[in-house]
């Protein structure tokens, strides 16, 4: 079985299957592509327009409902109000409408569950966060989200650890002095390990960055936003709560579905059971 779609549905697949093992010739070849809740972490050497435009495009392209979708940032204090005044600015120039008409960048989330579900959690952001920008949902004509950018001081706060799967994007603002430790709690946070990126014009920052969150993200972008993976040139997956990780898009992945078996010739076989140490003297 190869499945693309939620946690909690691949979850019940798998407990369906383990529960039918007494019937199956073979164990069963499970591959699945879950959620994510991915991440951008910037350092102080981050270019704030990178990191801004990176923001927008890598959060609201496709109203966030991507898997690999941009949803939670980590910026330090120094660049802070650069980078959130130039993301408000993008937001407030995204066109929102129909999608056929490409003028727009954005359209309506997929349907009114997914607009219900969304709106739930810009009401949590109002009463427990600052919005930043945007976090307005209306409905009238099309499921539509406008871009919401929401600041919190709690990095265990629950739009930055639970997938939403829209266009909300919610930052945590630290202390520069606290790269590091802020590496921790990227890779503590969330159950998730999809996709995730570094903002860093400081290779050192780039190399700790890499191997600190090593196992944050199966698919992981330098100075670049963390989707938009070109099929045949970045295999695709991840681990945790995220998938199996068998990279969709490789070699990696065909040799799931194969059975794999050795071949033994032997051209000149033993004729005596003893082997040469044991022969008496």
């Amino acid at each position: 079985m190869h499945f693309t779609g939620s946690t909690a549905v691949f979850n019940n697949m798998w407990k369906t299957i383990g529960a039918s093992m007494s019937r199956y010739k073979s164990y069963p070849r499970i591959v699945g592509e879950t959620g994510g809740k991915d991440f951008i972490v910037a350092h102080s050497s981050a270019d704030p327009v990178a990191l801004s435009v990176a923001i927008a495009r890598g959060g609201f392209e496709y109203q966030g409902q991507k898997c690999s979708a941009a949803s939670r940032v980590y910026i330090p204090e120094s660049i802070w109000p650069e980078v959130r005044d130039r993301a408000v600015a993008i937001m407030k120039d995204i066109r929102m409408g129909d999608p056929t008409d490409f003028r727009n960048f954005m359209g309506a989330v997929i349907d009114k569950k997914a607009f219900s579900k969304i709106g739930e959690y810009l009401d949590h952001g109002r009463k427990n966060a600052n919005v930043v920008a945007g976090g307005v949902a209306r409905g009238e004509e099309g499921y539509f989200i406008e871009p919401t950018l929401i600041e919190t001081k709690d990095p265990g706060y629950r739009l930055l650890c639970e997938e939403i799967f829209g266009p909300v994007v919610t930052a945590h603002v630290y202390p520069d002095k606290k790269w590091s430790r802020t590496l921790k709690i990227v890779d503590e946070t969330s159950p998730y390990a999809l996709t995730g990126a570094v903002f860093s014009t400081d290779r050192r920052a780039i190399r700790e960055a890499s191997l600190a969150l090593r196992n944050a993200a199966g698919n992981f972008y330098i100075n670049d936003k963390p989707t938009g993976a070109v099929v045949g040139q970045q295999p695709f997956g991840g681990a945790r709560a995220s998938g199996t990780n068998d990279k969709a898009g490789s070699k990696l992945n065909l040799v799931r579905w194969v059975s794999a078996r050795n071949i033994k010739e032997t051209f000149s076989p033993p004729t005596d059971y003893r082997y040469p140490f044991m022969a008496e003297e």
